[in-house]
């Protein structure tokens, strides 16, 4: 049996901490009690603390441990999780700076699998620890900006449900640890395993992305006055043709000071991100209106519905249709 550990810390999400548990200890399990078969469980699962004592989650909730992390015994882990914070980020990594020393000892670590995982923003504290410098890595998509600007030696992908490189993956944004947890099944126990484990959580183990689940607002936490200016205009003329030099121009810089500017405080392009308010209003009007594809597209400035309808999936997974039946009022 495989053992997993996972690490509890004062303002983790409980959900984040017992569901991922329940994922691994059920694995073999609870698809064998459905069609009365014998359990064969794979996993064993334990959480572990920085003293060995209870951990207060961030919704009240007491748990206690299986030990600490830190006990010389504890070294035997196939694999190490990371839940989300849930309690203000900055805080919580300053509460744990020995974690993050701890967690930094696995650098130097080579294993052909997954060794060390994180879920949502429990990915801030594999990135403190060095483990992220020069991987691909995501986290919630609402806080990207902000992980960016502390890690930029990152190679931050807040598009992707589940990056993987070499021995570290992570999960976006909430409750992406069933996708997190279902793809670590797969790897130690096998897809066969996985599959009847999604099966019988009624988990949709296709989702790829968390990208029709963002929100543009996330865009405009920086402080370049001049950016956020340009950001309120455009917000009013995404729907005309707009060039680089006009941008330029309206914002009273350069076209390279521009692109350098706009790209360090949003993480796009300007042509980026006029795309992606094109595709925000879109998306709000499919939730709740009943207009046709057709409309909507002439609506955001677009002619082409097809050549929309490409965007539209580059930026949310899903076609405009599939958006409308999945998440139309």
């Amino acid at each position: 049996m495989r053992t997993v550990s996972v690490i509890g810390f004062n303002g983790a999400l409980a959900s984040a901490v017992t569901g991922i548990i329940d994922l691994f200890r059920l694995a073999g399990v609870t698809w064998a009690r459905i069609h009365g078969d014998e359990p064969q469980p794979w996993f064993r699962t334990r959480l572990l603390t920085h003293d060995g004592e209870p951990c207060k989650c961030i919704n009240g909730l007491t748990l206690v441990s299986d030990g600490a992390w830190n006990e010389p015994d504890r070294d035997d882990s196939d694999l190490i999780i990371i839940p989300t914070i849930g309690a203000p980020i900055e805080k919580v990594l300053a509460d744990n700076s020995l974690l993050i020393e701890w967690l930094g000892n696995f650098r130097t670590q080579e294993t052909p699998n997954v060794h060390v995982a994180s879920n949502c923003t429990g990915a801030f504290f594999l990135a403190e620890a060095g483990l992220l410098d020069g991987r691909e890595a995501t986290t919630h998509w609402g806080f990207s900006n902000q992980f960016r600007e502390r890690y930029p030696r990152v190679q931050l992908h807040p598009e992707k449900l589940v990056t993987v490189d070499g021995p570290v993956a992570c999960a976006g944004g909430g409750m992406a640890w069933w996708d997190l947890g279902v793809y670590l099944v797969e790897r130690f126990a096998g897809p066969q395993v996985a599959r009847e484990l999604a099966k019988a959580f009624v988990i949709d183990a296709g989702r790829s992305s968390q990208a029709p689940y963002s929100a543009l607002q996330a865009k405009r936490y920086h402080s370049d006055a001049i950016i956020l200016a340009l950001q309120d205009w455009l917000d009013d003329h995404f729907r005309e043709a707009l060039s680089l030099p006009a941008l330029a121009g309206r914002a009273g810089l350069s076209e390279r000071s521009l692109l350098r500017r706009f790209r360090q405080a949003t993480g796009d392009t300007p042509n980026t991100y006029v795309q992606l308010l094109r595709v925000e209003r879109a998306r709000r009007q499919l939730e709740s209106s009943g207009q046709s594809i057709d409309a909507i597209t002439r609506d955001v400035g677009y002619e082409d519905i097809s050549s929309f309808s490409r965007l539209f999936r580059k930026h949310t997974g899903l076609s405009p249709g599939a958006y409308r039946a999945r998440f139309g009022r």
